[in-house]
This record gives structure tokens, C-alpha cells and sequence, in this order.
């Protein structure tokens, strides 16, 4: 028997992500956090590539012409759905923590309201997007 047990301390474990998925239930706060994150590092990975098909396709008109034609299939339009929810939660999570900074919603009821209201406004604002560019409107 462990001498933590013994003694009727707390016992700290490390976490693996098999534990995270299965064991623990995150808080929105968390799960907002994990997904900033996740986001963040797609945006900044993808900019490069993103910026070479902005000069690209500036380049002349039949070079637009032609980005243009590969933005129309479905494949490269969810691609750029996924991207578009990255900037979008990315964005809303960044706003949020300036509110945060700002001493704003700091209390534990508060800061799990906004997290939720950061999920929600960017799973809206990326399915406005995806109707958009679907042509729905």
C-alpha cells in the first residue's frame, strides 16, 4: 500500500489522454481552452499555405479563375468550413479572454456561462458560414 493512502492524503496521478476521454468529464471552460489551443495552432499552420493561395490567385485573372474553379468542390469547401470554424472560435475565445483580462466574468458560474456562449456562437457563425458558401443564401 502506497504511504499517501496511508496517511489519508490526496493521491496525484498523472493524466494520460485516454483518461481525459473516458474518466474525467471537463468543464466548458476546459473544453474551450483545449479547443482555443487546437485552433490557434491550425490557424498558424495553415496561414502559409493560406497566404500563398491569396498571392496566387491574385496573380492574374485566369489564375483566379482557376482557384476559383477548385473552391467549388465539395471536398475543398469543407476544408474550408473546418478552417472557418477554427477563425471562428479562435476569434470568439480571444474576445472572451480579453473580457477575462479585464477582470470581467472571473467567478466559476461566469466563466463556464461564457464558455458555453463561445461554443455556441461559433458553431452558429461557422453554420452561417457553411450555408453561405453551400448556397443556401
Amino acid at each position: 500500500m502506497r504511504e499517501a493512502a496511508k496517511k489519508g492524503r490526496p493521491e496525484f496521478r498523472n493524466i494520460g489522454i485516454g483518461d481525459i476521454t473516458g474518466k474525467y468529464r471537463m468543464p466548458p471552460s476546459a473544453i474551450v481552452s483545449i479547443l482555443h489551443r487546437i485552433s490557434g495552432a491550425a490557424l498558424f499552420l495553415m496561414l502559409p499555405f493560406l497566404l500563398y493561395l491569396l498571392q496566387e490567385s491574385l496573380r492574374s485573372e485566369i489564375s483566379f479563375a482557376h482557384f476559383a474553379g477548385i473552391v467549388d468542390n465539395v471536398f475543398v469547401k469543407i476544408i474550408l468550413l473546418g478552417l472557418s470554424w477554427a477563425y471562428l472560435h479562435h476569434f470568439t475565445a480571444g474576445v472572451r479572454h480579453l473580457f477575462m483580462d479585464n477582470h470581467f466574468a472571473l467567478d466559476k458560474d461566469a466563466a463556464q456561462k461564457t464558455a458555453r456562449w463561445v461554443l455556441v456562437i461559433g458553431l452558429v457563425l461557422t453554420a452561417l458560414v457553411g450555408l453561405k458558401m453551400f448556397g443556401v443564401f
